[in-house]
């Protein structure tokens, strides 16, 4: 089977949002080159790195918890509106997304 390959990047909204404890983020990566998503707090307060690294062209998820950093240290993060950022060398997009209990 052959995967399709983006021509273009792209980040979707969050899925689902609002959300409670974990919620997805796709994107797509035209071309390889390095990839950041970082999420903000409303205040603009880095909450966590969730991808640094060079990518390959294709279509990712990552996952973004409520309760756990990537690192496995636990949080408690307050419900309100959080920002995701997708940077590339060539491409910037912000999107919100609600945290809910």
């Amino acid at each position: 089977m052959n995967e399709l390959i983006p021509s273009e990047f792209f980040v979707s909204q969050n899925y689902p949002n609002p959300f409670k404890e974990m919620t997805k983020i796709k994107f797509c990566v035209a071309y390889k080159t390095r990839v950041q998503i970082t999420i903000y707090n409303s205040e603009g307060k880095l909450i966590e790195k969730l991808v640094d690294e060079e990518k390959k062209p294709g279509t990712y998820e990552v996952e973004f918890s409520a309760l756990w950093c990537h690192s496995g240290e636990g949080r408690n993060l307050t419900i309100g509106k959080y920002y995701y950022r997708l940077v590339t060398d060539e491409y910037k997009c912000e999107k919100k997304m609600q945290l809910i209990k």
